[in-house]
């Protein structure tokens, strides 16, 4: 059974649209697994609806089972027409109130007929724009769902509200696994991120690793050939994809570094990176202090494809004939820092603000370096907030391990040297040091020296 958690945002959306007295056009999208659909179901659960699940046999077979659906919500036969705008005046005729539409993926039906935005124009044109009806078209392929939002489609300027469905995030990962200790949860948002189908396969009962060599890395697991699936749904080079995202888990962030790993040209990258950023795997990012700077790096923003890159593809060729050894020694040596890496991205994404002494209007993490004698010094800070208008910045490292107090005075007193070297408002500027870390060993006394300490406890 599907969990339904959190959400609560997205159901007051559609619930105030609901309630207005007039057409509404809602176009819903987001990647496979993410809840779309559970969503829809629990908004439309006590309202008068027709759901339709699009598929890809065409819009004949479509319209067909489409209109068995409406002869059975009115009670009558079947209306005798195979128009979908007469379909849809007929419905308008016989409800008495206000009826949600959906058609959930709805991508399938404009796969086979290009036609199809065109008639749903001039539905919304001509059938439903005036009246008190609420349409929802939703899908899950979210390059194709983008296009018909873009300004040359026949459906542009119709929608009167949209929701890209986002991951559910860290701090509702206890209402899926309520017996695990926050150590255990953090190691299965490494592996999976926020998707509420992946979640529901993990064992409660079971580690973290342990759930990930059953389902994901095991021919028998559920989840063992999602990554194919995902990128085969929306790229019609899946495989191209596949080494790209192969080169920045494995340390390749640069452009031309990725290109020169994946086996590609440098000039072609462009447009696969912004496919992939499109779909929330990739992220670009540049120093947080900065608004344009040629310091740009890319990093796979999604966990579980990280994972499935890291781990998972460099070892496919022995997995499939059931020889797990050299993924077994990967994960041993290398799933600690790999879940090292995670924690600095929970921090900045879900927490940074709230550790911040301030309210902060920007965060992420900054890079740059120095040179010593001639030789060029790498620097870089976990996670940085910062507000423009106040002049105030927070620097925090982030340890995915414990820590003494000495220990974590060492690292402050280089967090400091380190924030020398970030140039912004470095005459009127005031700063805030801070540490994140598993376990922090006097925690008060660093508090007392004006450190903003924070480990697994305080969450």
């Amino acid at each position: 059974m599907f969990l339904f958690i959190d959400r609560k945002e997205e159901l007051e959306f559609l619930e105030e649209r609901y309630n207005k007295p007039s057409f509404e056009f809602i176009v819903i999208y987001g990647r496979r697994r993410i809840g779309k659909t559970e969503l829809i179901k629990k908004f439309i659960q006590d309202k008068p609806h027709m759901y339709f699940l699009c598929n890809m046999a065409g819009t004949n077979t479509n319209i067909s089972k489409f209109k068995k659906q409406v002869a059975r919500f009115f009670s009558e036969p079947e209306i005798a027409t195979d128009n979908l705008g007469e379909i849809f005046s007929y419905i308008v005729q016989k409800a008495k109130e206000k009826v949600v539409i959906v058609f959930d993926e709805f991508p399938y039906l404009v796969e086979k007929d290009d036609a199809i935005p065109s008639s749903f124009q001039e539905i919304i044109d001509e059938t439903l724009k005036d009246k008190n009806m609420m349409f929802i078209i939703c899908g899950s392929s979210v390059s194709m769902m983008e296009e018909l939002l873009g300004y040359e489609n026949p459906l542009y300027g119709r929608k009167t509200g949209h929701m890209k469905i986002d991951l559910i995030k860290f701090k509702h990962f206890s209402e899926f696994f309520p017996e695990n200790t926050i150590e255990e949860n953090i190691k299965i948002y490494s592996i999976l991120g926020g998707i509420p189908f992946y979640l529901e396969k993990f064992d409660t009962e079971k580690s973290a690793l342990e759930n990930a060599e059953e389902q994901i890395l095991s021919k028998k697991g559920m989840l063992y050939e999602e990554v194919e699936f995902l990128l085969k749904e929306e790229f019609r080079e899946p495989d191209v994809y596949k080494n790209i995202l192969s080169a920045i888990s494995s340390g390749s962030t640069k452009v031309t570094k990725i290109a020169d790993k994946s086996g590609m040209k440098a000039s072609d990258m462009d447009r696969y990176l912004k496919a992939l950023m499109r779909l929330g795997i990739v992220k670009k990012e540049i120093p947080v202090t900065e608004i344009k700077s040629k310091k740009t790096l890319y990093t796979i923003d999604d966990n579980f494809f990280d994972f499935y890159s890291l781990f998972f593809e460099p070892n496919r060729s022995e997995i499939e004939i059931g020889d797990v050894r050299n993924i077994k020694d990967s994960l041993n040596k290398n799933f600690g820092t790999y879940v090292g890496k995670k924690f600095e991205k929970l921090i900045r994404t879900e927490i940074l603000r709230d550790m911040c002494p301030f309210r902060a209007t920007k965060t992420g993490k900054w890079w740059g370096f120095y040179r010593n004698k001639g030789k060029r010094k790498e620097l870089e800070i976990d996670a940085v907030a910062l507000n423009e208008t106040t002049k105030e910045i927070f620097f925090v490292e982030c340890k995915w391990k414990t820590l003494s107090f000495n220990k974590s005075l060492k690292i402050l007193d280089d967090l400091k040297e380190k924030s020398r070297y970030v140039d912004w408002n470095n005459n009127i500027r005031v700063e805030y040091f801070g540490i994140a870390a598993k376990k922090i060993e006097g925690k008060k006394h660093l508090r007392e020296k004006g450190f903003v300490v924070f480990d697994l406890d305080d969450l």
